[in-house]
């Protein structure tokens, strides 16, 4: 890491970084991708692709993907270096995005079975199809409430 001299910083921040990756995965971020977001959480201030590619040993077209993904999520924001084209990419203080997206899926997944309920023909069945949608859209409507309390925090 860039500009790391310590050796158990260097091996606390990577820890944190694979960490962020291993939680991050299984929510459908690429591993890249939720390895970069550690890493800009880390980060003091903006960093360039040059030492994202660095500090994280990835290819200069991988890192831009996955700071794109992490802008469309919210996640990360870039930023303009003056009197160059050289981007920057940081942490962003918005993090409800992917929390938004999540929602979403519920909600097209409860969309799904309760198309599901009506196209099965065994009570059985559709009462199984009936009760995971409810299951969904119940998760969604407390995703969307904290995030309505959030948003009131600002």
């Amino acid at each position: 890491m860039s500009n790391i001299t310590n050796r158990a910083e260097l091996e606390n921040r990577q820890d944190f970084i694979l960490e962020m990756a291993r939680l991050l995965v299984p929510w459908g971020v690429p591993e890249t991708a939720a390895r970069l977001y550690g890493y800009l959480l880390l980060s003091d201030g903006p960093v360039s692709l040059d030492n994202i590619v660095a500090d994280l040993g990835v290819s200069k077209s991988t890192a831009s993907v996955a700071a794109r993904l992490l802008e469309m999520y919210t996640l990360a924001r870039r930023r303009s270096q003056g009197g160059t084209r050289r981007i920057l990419f940081e942490a962003s203080e918005d993090y409800d995005g992917m929390l938004r997206a999540q929602t979403r899926s519920l909600e097209q997944l409860a969309d799904l079975l309760q198309k599901g309920a009506q196209a099965t023909r065994t009570k059985a069945t559709r009462d199984r199809l009936k009760v995971m949608a409810e299951f969904y859209l119940v998760n969604r409507n407390a995703m969307e409430s904290a995030l309505r309390k959030w948003a009131a925090r600002k």
